[in-house]
């Protein structure tokens, strides 16, 4: 079997998607997600002029070799256009390969290791009525797990919290705003801290103990001020405290760590196991964050996650909206396989999304199935994707109460 043609498909249905679709002599095609949110046409770049040529001809069954020629031979490493590139081609052999095998993606990693993928949704509000009704509306959705973030008072734009006004136009499910400039947001971490363990103490009052809460403070932390979080909020037994600090700085968690026994997960914007070198080897995380996407496809995440494993830190692999459902369908098959699954974040892509990419992916009562469609399970309709160009769009930044640009 050979590689006859690689294509890459930039499409923005309720966002923007970059896909991969590898196609072999057999008439066998694969999807690869290279997306990469506010920097989608880097990677798409990066894929057309660099990565395509070098894949056709190639076999498509050598996908370790493949993997390591891709990372390897261009001598530049790592880095988020990089890794997002080697992903797409990653899954699209996996899927490849699965399919001529005639099996689930999963079957091929080892099989089910559980019947089905426990999920966490994400609930916000502008206060505590508008916050507990969004809970509500994700328990309905049949979410036993559910990210709680809030507004800050004083503050007029926070990341995570859907409903507040802010310039140009906002999903309800993507802080990407489509437009010409990023839109600007605000921060104060003094007036986070004393506000959100208020919140989290209403959310167990009004919910009780056996919701499933978790939180994501977005690195705009100092590792004090982490483990101050951390410490106030054990009283009402998060799942996980995330990205509580900018861990570029590894060893930065051995302070959190030492003042707080919240479980922590960290590294959605982490590509490679060395990025997670002393934080697992020191046990100073919990959970893994990174995403199938964004850290070279599911070859190197599965290498990480076993790595994990021997220190008993659990998979939380990241899953919002700005993973595609190739990419979701990815990081299912990764889940349901490995030992060492913790939670899947999950968010229900639009109905413009759904045209685009027809999935054989379940959500039931909170649990998600990769299902039984050989391959990945995800299919592009081409024609449907012509229908939405590309649109240029940023995620937001912050800056300080004084000016100063802070972490976003």
């Amino acid at each position: 079997m050979k590689i006859t043609a690689a294509d890459v498909i930039v499409t923005s249905p309720d966002r923007n998607f970059v896909t991969l679709k590898i196609t072999t002599d057999e008439g066998i095609t694969g999807l690869g997600d290279g997306t990469l949110n506010g920097r989608e046409l880097a990677v798409a770049a990066y894929l057309t002029e660099h990565v395509v040529p070098l894949l056709l001809d190639r076999d498509p069954m050598t996908i370790e070799d493949t993997w390591q020629f891709l990372y390897r031979a261009a001598y530049w490493r790592r880095g988020p256009i990089t890794m997002t590139a080697i992903a797409a081609v990653d899954m699209a052999l996996w899927d490849i390969k699965a399919k001529a095998a005639g099996m689930p993606l999963y079957q091929l990693l080892g099989g089910a290791s559980r019947s089905g993928i426990r999920t966490y949704g994400h609930a916000s509000g502008m206060d505590l009525p508008s916050l507990f009704d969004s809970i509500r509306e994700h328990q309905e959705k049949g979410y036993t797990a559910i990210r709680v973030q809030t507004a800050i008072p004083g503050l007029r734009a926070v990341y995570g919290v859907a409903a507040q006004a802010t310039e140009g136009a906002r999903y309800d499910y993507e802080p990407a705003r489509r437009g010409a400039l990023p839109t600007e947001e605000d921060w104060d971490t003094p007036s986070y801290l004393r506000h959100l363990p208020g919140v989290f103490e209403a959310v167990r009052n009004e919910f009780g103990p056996e919701l499933t809460l978790l939180h994501d403070g977005h690195h705009r932390m100092t590792p004090n001020q982490a483990a101050q979080l951390g410490k106030s909020l054990e009283p009402y037994d998060l799942f996980w405290l995330e990205d509580c600090t900018p861990a570029e700085n590894q060893q930065a968690l051995r302070r959190v760590r030492s003042q707080t026994t919240t479980p922590l997960a960290i590294g959605e914007i982490f590509n490679t196991v060395w990025d997670y070198q002393t934080l697992i080897t020191e046990q100073l995380i919990d959970y893994v964050r990174s995403a199938v996407t964004h850290t070279g496809g599911i070859t190197p995440m599965k290498k990480l996650l076993d790595f994990a494993a021997q220190y008993q830190i659990k998979s939380g692999i990241h899953g919002p909206t700005d993973i595609s459902p190739v990419g979701m369908a990815a990081a299912m098959h990764l889940d349901l396989a490995i030992h060492n699954f913790g939670i899947q974040e999950y968010m229900q892509h639009g109905a413009l999304t759904d045209e685009v990419f027809q999935q054989s992916y379940t959500f039931t009562d909170g649990y998600l199935h990769p299902g039984e469609k050989p391959g990945l399970g995800v299919e592009i309709d081409e024609e449907a994707a012509a229908k939405f160009p590309y649109e240029r769009a940023y995620l937001p930044y912050n800056r300080l109460l004084d000016g100063t640009v802070h972490d976003w």
